[in-house]
């Protein structure tokens, strides 16, 4: 089996990579065909994971009621949230548009089961949060893969996971780990829309690379 790639499919790679976006707005009610989704939880399954453990789960929402609960969560939070900031600051948060829970024809809860192999497992005696790490990289894994199917992803993490828990009658031995929004969109913004809309920008790489040491830049 050839295990190379061709520049040309690496420098696609990079692309799919730096035009991915967490996509809020512009979701199309066309569903996604089930063997679609397939394809983007088995790229998704095939995320790295500490002790080859596999800790995710995926539970697929498409119930009206059960998003109506979520976005209901979702507003609650972001009430809280918003009183953190104030002045303009306050202005542009309450301008920004969050989320796309009613408006996606399915939304994806990815889960991580903490005790899928027993209390530890390989790998995670000393940093006990590695099975939580490995389930971000699934969804990594599955927003990389919806992008290129021209699926839009947008994560909600201003909720309450206690809503999420209960609205879902997840156990207590899961751990709710990223509420995505998903369908086909109108289009795939050239920018990250908290950077569009002036809420930050992107920080230059190499103020970001050390040497060694924390702080040696030389």
């Amino acid at each position: 089996m050839d295990q190379t790639f061709s520049q040309e499919q690496i420098n696609e790679l990079h692309r799919v990579i730096e035009s991915r976006r967490d996509v809020r707005s512009g979701f199309k009610s066309d569903p996604v065909p089930e063997k679609t989704i397939l394809k983007i939880l088995n790229a998704a399954h095939h995320a790295p994971s500490v002790g080859f453990m596999q800790p995710w789960n995926f539970l697929l929402i498409d119930e009206l009621n059960q998003k109506q609960k979520v976005k209901q969560a979702f507003r609650d939070a972001r009430e809280k949230e918003a009183e953190i900031y104030s002045g303009e600051k306050r202005d542009l948060y309450d301008s920004l548009k969050l989320e796309g829970i009613e408006e996606a024809p399915l939304n994806i809860l990815v889960t991580c089961q903490r005790d899928r192999n027993g209390e530890t497992g390989l790998g995670r005696s000393v940093q006990k949060d590695m099975d939580i790490f490995s389930t971000v990289c699934a969804v990594q894994n599955l927003w990389l893969a919806a992008r290129v199917e021209g699926i839009g992803v947008g994560w909600v993490s201003i909720i309450e996971k206690t809503a999420l828990r209960e609205i879902f009658n997840i156990p207590g031995n899961v751990e709710p780990v990223a509420y995505l929004c998903v369908g086909y969109v109108e289009e795939f913004s050239d920018k990250p829309d908290l950077e569009k809309a002036g809420w930050e920008k992107r920080l230059d790489l190499e103020d970001l690379i050390f040497n060694n040491s924390w702080g040696n830049n030389d």
